[in-house]
């Protein structure tokens, strides 16, 4: 039962911290282009 606990983890834990990291990363581009497309009207004007 441990073998099995312990063999999951290494397989799913992985990449589930790579896709959190990822995830991180990308939050803040994804708020940049945000801001940038709000500002967007004004500087149209």
């Amino acid at each position: 039962m441990e073998d099995t606990w312990l063999s999951l983890i290494k397989e799913v834990g992985f990449p589930i911290a790579v896709t959190f990291y990822l995830l991180h990363r990308i939050e803040g581009k994804l708020n940049t282009l945000i801001e940038s497309i709000m500002s967007l009207p004004d500087r149209l004007k």
